[in-house]
């Protein structure tokens, strides 16, 4: 059965028990701080496990594209070395909210898998919880007895809390799941060892299909587990495997799903999958790694050096490693792979054929930039042994800065160590990954308490702030957050008119008040669906009722530029062309930041002109037309922009401002002219295919232009007030060039003079020709004589010396037969002279430099190099 066939099938069949389908949530992950990327399929409704708000429906199914590579799920490392671990992976799933349970749940899992799929039961295994002494957690006879119904009990096994209790994490929901396993092995192999006691034991093909999980309890903050209100299930089957099931196969990357990328890797290689475990591996890696690289940059997820960023450029240069050790490629290859990517799964995922030239540009930026560090990091190995010739052992230390600065995997160190006769210090590496990851760890450490709970509402927290920024409020929960040395109170309210943090647009501040005194809100963030404000002090006895007010000047300035933000998108794809899109953004009451997709650096023209529609627009003072809880349809239809990588509900919020139409939740003005003015102040470059402008708004705007007329005032007057400021600043520029070239001719007879002085003061001393001389003149003249000389004489040894303002410069040059057989090294030398004159420098081999500040240590050092030679 082809995958596409699988998945459609899948959803068709809980579409027929009445489940909703829903499209999959974006990868990457904005309003949750505790995840970077969606690990599981349960991710995005961890606000109704965790009673946050209510299920829009309480029957759910769909495909969840998910990232596992770091943190508690992390199954990077064993990526291609084995058959059926992934770092991007497609989960299938089917969920009930308070509403059916463990009977129907394991019901439906056999029916689709034997009945519809048809799988053979004889090569099915399950596993469920057999209970925890520790937790007093009793063995799930209920599933035990419901699968008895349907399966021999020697297929039925008891697991431990490790392998058959699922936990969200430290707190939180939980419960005891149920694990279906499926014996892909040969007959032959089936005869000779039973498929139960190869279940969790890391088989390739023994392995787990689906994961039905019954969320129960509530994990508290001291370990205690307490029954929840409402039951529910929440199930995940990995897709990859289950066609791998069904396409009869024994690995995943042989089903078709990587076999067409795989296949194209081989064309263009020249290399053939199946001949070598290296180049297989190589092969695995990069057709696993292109999906989630492409997926991630579709959600809108680029490269970069930090959090989210980072992790996606450490998956991108693995794969290129793995190219250049193993395939032998030292040009960008995993580009050419996003067309075959995107006719093996664009169908069910158009966002990788919408976003396709975006991806392949920015993948292939990437690689030419990752292969550039490889050179560097090769060069800077070579260095490294060609200074210890003897060591013959790497030291862990420098393995490790390979590692962190260059990219290099320690294994390609070891390889490149092993050609040349040498081992690595694997010990000292070890520990300089170590105290990476504790400076990580204690980096991103918080410690929240459990919450305390004040009263319930029953229902989300109600934002108020579109219509006013002053509410009367009560609290509903409140908890301490520990975070390296500060320690703050996160507060949930009933209602609220802080905007929290999202979509760009920063959270709200302001403060809460009531007889009991005031609280500063100083900041608004949202976790999921839930709002939150954090606040400077605690609550603890405080009464239960409030006013939340929001600052307002804050608040407005913010709105400003967000509604700056929406005419500028609209402007951009004016001048530029419909092909931009929105990458990113940033919203506060000082500046605007855009990133957005166009493949060139923009002119001044197209600045200028995107610059004066905008105003054009702000004078036009048009209002806002604002449509709330629409539905995502009748939004498009309106020609709304939505964009990939933006988390949407079934109802959306639609803002308009004249023929600006946009879906967005964040606050905005009521008329553009409360903009007042907009003024971009830079664009720049921030990824391929990407390009961000920063700019201003209002006060701020006027701040900035002002500022560069005061400037333009000044010159004039520097210039005597000149008619065209811009032609007398040229006219001095010209001036300058050819005072330079004036210089430079006096310097050269300078130079030519102070020669021939300097080489009748040269004298033989102990095997070199020794010069030690005071000149008046400045660097670039002491620099060309010093040059001059080491070129006419290969066996000299130059130490000039002179002071300027009070400063002491000393120059060493050495000829290429001094260095070579008198093993003279020019920085080293400058190293020691340097501390006469009080100051230090460095250079090469054949030249270097020093400045200090006791201009009378000219002198010594002239004494002291007869001394170090």
């Amino acid at each position: 059965m082809e995958s596409k066939l699988v998945r459609k099938t899948f959803l068709d069949f809980f579409s027929e028990k009445q489940h909703e389908i829903v499209p999959s949530a974006p990868m990457v992950v904005k309003d949750d701080p505790t995840l970077m990327f969606t690990n599981a399929g349960m991710n995005r409704f961890k606000d109704i496990f965790l009673g946050n708000r209510k299920a829009d429906s309480s029957r759910i199914a769909d495909t969840q594209k998910c990232l596992r590579v770091s943190g508690k799920h992390n199954d990077l490392e064993e990526v291609g070395h084995d058959t059926y671990h992934h770092t991007m992976f497609e989960m299938l799933g089917n969920w009930s909210f308070g509403d059916y349970f463990k009977k129907e749940a394991i019901a439906w899992a056999w029916e689709l898998l034997t009945k519809v799929f048809g799988l053979d039961p004889e090569r099915l295994y399950v596993s469920v919880f057999g209970g925890d002494d520790d937790e007093k957690l009793a063995v799930d006879q209920e599933a035990y007895d419901f699968w008895k119904e349907i399966l021999p009990e020697d297929h039925i096994l008891f697991g431990s809390k490790k392998d058959n209790f699922w936990e969200m994490g430290d707190i939180g929901p939980c419960g005891p799941c149920t694990e279906i396993h499926i014996d892909l092995r040969d007959d032959a192999d089936r005869k000779k060892i039973e498929g139960k006691t190869l279940v969790n034991r890391d088989h390739q093909e023994v392995i787990e299909v689906w994961n039905l999980v019954f969320i129960e309890f509530n994990r508290k903050k001291d370990g205690s587990l307490v029954p929840l209100p409402a039951k529910h299930v929440d199930t995940g089957m990995g897709f990859e495997r289950l066609c791998m099931a069904l396409q009869g196969k024994k690995s995943n990357y042989d089903t078709d799903l990587f076999h067409p990328l795989i296949k194209q890797l081989a064309l263009l290689t020249g290399v053939e999958y199946g001949k070598s475990d290296d180049s297989d591996i190589a092969m695995r890696v990069i057709s696993d790694h292109l999906r989630a690289i492409a997926f991630s940059i579709a959600d809108g997820q680029l490269p970069s050096n930090t959090g989210a960023g980072y992790v996606v450029r450490r998956i991108l240069r693995r794969a290129v490693r793995y190219a250049y050790t193993f395939l032998d490629e030292k040009e960008p290859l995993i580009y050419k792979l996003t067309d075959t990517l995107g006719g093996i799964m664009g169908e069910a995922f158009p966002e990788l054929v919408s976003q396709k030239d975006l991806i392949t540009r920015v993948i292939r930026e990437e690689e030419q930039s990752f292969l550039h560090t490889l050179e560097l990091g090769i060069k800077r190995f070579e260095q490294y042994i060609g200074s210890k010739k003897d060591a013959k052992v790497i030291d862990g230390i420098f393995a490790f800065e390979l590692f962190d600065t260059y990219g290099f995997p320690v294994d390609l160190t070891e390889l490149m160590a092993k050609e040349n006769g040498w081992t690595v210090d694997m010990e000292g590496f070890k520990k300089g990954l170590e105290e990476q990851k504790d400076r990580s760890r204690q980096a991103a450490e918080l410690d929240k308490s459990d919450w305390v709970v004040v009263s319930e509402s029953g229902r989300p927290t109600e934002f108020l702030g579109y219509d006013q920024l002053e509410a009367e409020v009560r609290l509903l929960r409140y908890r301490k957050v520990k975070e390296k040395k500060n320690t703050y109170f996160e507060i949930v309210l009933d209602k609220t008119p802080f905007y929290a943090e999202s979509g760009g647009q920063v959270g709200d501040k302001g403060i809460l008040k009531n007889n009991d005194g005031t609280i500063k809100i100083f900041d608004t963030k949202k976790e999921n669906d839930l709002i939150i404000h954090l606040a400077d002090k605690s609550l603890d006895g405080a009464l239960d009722s409030y006013t939340a007010i929001v600052d307002t000047k804050n608040r407005r300035m913010t709105e400003n530029n967000h509604s700056a933000t929406h005419l500028m998108h609209f402007a951009l794809r004016k001048v530029l062309g419909d092909h931009v899109e929105q990458k990113g953004s940033l919203v506060d009451a000082g500046h605007l930041r855009f990133d957005f997709s166009h493949f060139e650096k923009m002119t001044e023209e197209e600045l200028f002109s995107v610059e004066k529609l905008v105003n054009a627009m702000i004078r036009d003072n048009s209002p806002i037309d604002e449509h709330r809880a629409v539905a995502m349809q009748q939004a498009m239809d309106m020609g709304a922009l939505a964009f990939f990588g933006e988390k949407y509900g079934d109802k959306v919020r639609v803002v308009c401002f004249g023929d600006s139409i946009e879906l967005c939740g964040g606050t905005h003005v009521a008329a553009t002219g409360q903009i007042g003015v907009f003024k971009i102040v830079s664009e720049s470059a921030i990824a391929a295919g990407v390009r961000r402008i920063e700019a201003l708004t209002g006060e701020a705007a006027e701040v900035f232009v002002q500022t560069k007329i005061d400037a333009e005032n000044n010159i004039r007057q520097l210039l005597k007030n000149p008619k065209d400021v811009v032609k007398s600043v040229q006219a001095l520029i010209d001036e300058n060039k050819k005072l330079q070239k004036l210089t430079e001719t006096l310097n050269r007879k300078v130079s030519g003079g102070l020669l021939s002085e300097l080489k009748s003061a040269i004298e033989p001393y102990n095997g070199v020709d020794l010069l030690t001389a005071e000149v008046d003149a400045d660097q670039s003249v002491v620099k060309n004589i010093a040059f001059s000389l080491i070129k006419d004489n290969k066996n000299i040894l130059v130490v000039l010396g002179n002071a300027s303002d009070g400063k002491a410069f000393l120059t060493v040059a050495i000829g290429e037969d001094a260095i070579k057989e008198r093993k003279l090294n020019a920085g080293s030398l400058i190293q020691e002279l340097a501390k006469e004159i009080k100051g230090g420098g460095g250079g090469q081999s054949h030249f270097a430099t020093a400045g200090g500040e006791n201009p009378s240590g000219i002198q010594a050092a002239f004494i002291k190099i007869k001394k170090l030679i």
